[in-house]
């Protein structure tokens, strides 16, 4: 049987690290030098992205991050534009052997939106 993309998307956001954007702010704040990672395209990051978040596409996210984390427990927070690329990014994450990955479950100008101002406040 052949899976579709929703089925594999919903099976890795189950097994992942889920959170809202209130829950990965409270967990930002709690990280010491945490990597936040945007999967999204390069053109969707260069139209509007979030200060902070580097653009690692999810094609090459398992050839570029041990360039920039060779440290299996450091905190690391991944989004996308709808929450789709982000939990196939974590569970490629995991699979690999980083131990504290969590996706931001949410659709990107809702995340934009709760970083904006928690930097504001």
């Amino acid at each position: 049987m052949i899976k579709v993309l929703s089925d594999i998307v919903s099976q890795a956001k189950a097994n992942e690290s889920c959170l809202t954007v209130a829950a990965a702010l409270e967990v930002l704040g709690g990280c010491e030098n945490p990597l936040l990672v945007d999967v999204r395209e390069p053109q969707e990051y260069q139209l509007d992205a979030i200060q902070g978040f580097i653009n690692i596409p999810r094609g090459v996210l398992e050839m570029r991050l041990p360039e920039l984390c060779s440290d299996p427990q450091r905190c690391i927070l991944i989004h996308c534009a709808t929450g789709g690329r982000a939990a196939l990014s974590a569970r490629a994450l995991r699979e690999m052997g980083y131990e504290n990955v969590h996706l931001i479950n949410a659709p990107f100008a809702e995340i934009k939106a709760g970083f904006m101002a928690n930097r504001q406040a």
